[in-house]
């Protein structure tokens, strides 16, 4: 377990000193006029200064300067071209005057070579001057990326200055608050961790009934079915017995009779228990009601509500004149039973005919409920 004396405190000195650096830092960084954040005023000032001088000009896109850019390239390539058609002109009227007039100064070679040379000579340093204007430019947009990315950086630092400094606050304040609703004495970290451990054994122990208590669930429904299936059986036995009591005449008096009753009544007894059957109503030739209480588990918490039987009706109808299964619904005024969705298992089991099945299958979805 750690130190809890080295543990940071919201209420220390030195967390004050930081948040007023904090505060002093984003108050600087908001109120420094940055070039980078007025280049950007200044640019659409100017725009729109232009634009009020020139309206003509007012559609074109001025966002960005690189819109500009892209005019100024297309202004010198205007301006190059003028200036060709220039000196064709000057040179065709020079020629001329040469011709005609006979005074005027004969250009020899020389006077050539000598403008040739001087031409050299300043593209020489026209050529220069672009060089070092390219590499300033250059230097330029580097210097501009560097200065942009640092200044993101500082305005997202700033930004999470500002957000950890109210989280902070916000924290105080909910410590304060909690302070206020528990008074002294608080639980220590050594109480706590006592607690912990006390709970975490706790938990194992209520983990393990809760494994022994599933195992013994399931051996119960392995017997419960092992006597449906005896009750089943026994079932065709007394309907076999049954047929033969009627084919039996009326006036000859069977010695067996009453055990046969006895069994009949032990047997129907039996299936009541199991099934948890409180009693059957024939509504009509095709309707059967069959009414069940089933008891609480022995291990619920001690509630009124989960302590009590829970009661519902199983209503079955037929088709007429036959055994099969037409539709059947469940009612119970317990929310336990009627808050099951049993339309599946309903739909299921009405189209195989089967309807001790359904019984058994409406019986564990209300077990597995409790």
């Amino acid at each position: 377990m750690a130190n809890t004396n080295t543990r940071p405190s919201l209420d220390n000195a030195e967390s004050n000193v930081h948040i007023d650096r904090a505060s002093t830092i984003i108050d600087k960084f908001s109120k420094t006029p940055l070039n980078i954040v007025q280049a950007k005023t200044n640019f659409e000032q100017k725009i729109s200064a232009f634009n009020d001088i020139d309206p003509a000009t007012a559609f074109t896109p001025r966002q960005h300067p690189s819109h500009i850019a892209n005019e100024v390239d297309a202004q010198i390539s205007f301006l190059r071209k003028l200036k060709f058609n220039y000196l064709e002109q000057n040179a065709k009227d020079k020629y001329i005057k040469t011709i005609v007039d006979d005074d005027s100064e004969i250009i020899t070679v020389d006077d050539n070579e000598a403008l040739r040379r001087s031409n050299e000579l300043k593209k020489a340093r026209l050529k220069d001057a672009k060089d070092r204007l390219s590499v300033r430019n250059k230097e330029v947009e580097e210097l501009a990326f560097d200065v942009e990315s640092k200044y993101r950086s500082a305005q997202s630092l700033t930004e999470e200055f500002g957000s950890l400094t109210s989280q902070i606050l916000d924290a105080r304040l909910a410590l304060s608050r909690l302070r206020t609703a528990h008074p002294l004495p608080r639980l220590s970290v050594a109480s706590a961790n006592a607690t912990l451990e006390l709970q975490t054994e706790q938990m194992a122990s209520l983990d393990a009934n809760l494994s022994e208590n599933v195992s013994q669930v399931e051996n119960v429904k392995v017997k419960v079915q092992d006597a449906a299936r005896d009750v089943e059986r026994l079932r065709v036995e007394r309907a076999a017995k049954e047929e033969e009591v009627r084919q039996t005449k009326a006036e000859e008096e069977d010695e067996r009779v009453v055990g046969l009753y006895d069994w009949y009544t032990a047997s129907l007894a039996l299936h009541r228990s199991l099934f948890s059957l409180v009693s059957t109503k024939s509504v009509t030739e095709n309707e059967l009601e069959l009414t069940y209480e089933i008891p609480p588990p022995t291990s619920s918490p001690s509630n009124s509500q989960s302590n009590g039987p829970i009661p519902f009706t199983v209503t079955l109808l037929f088709h007429p004149n036959t055994r099969t299964l037409a539709d059947a619904s469940v009612a119970s005024p317990d929310q336990r039973v009627s808050g099951l969705n049993l339309a599946d298992l309903i739909g299921s089991h009405v189209q195989s005919n089967d309807v001790l099945g359904l019984v058994r299958g409406i019986m564990a979805r209300v077990r597995s409920g409790m």
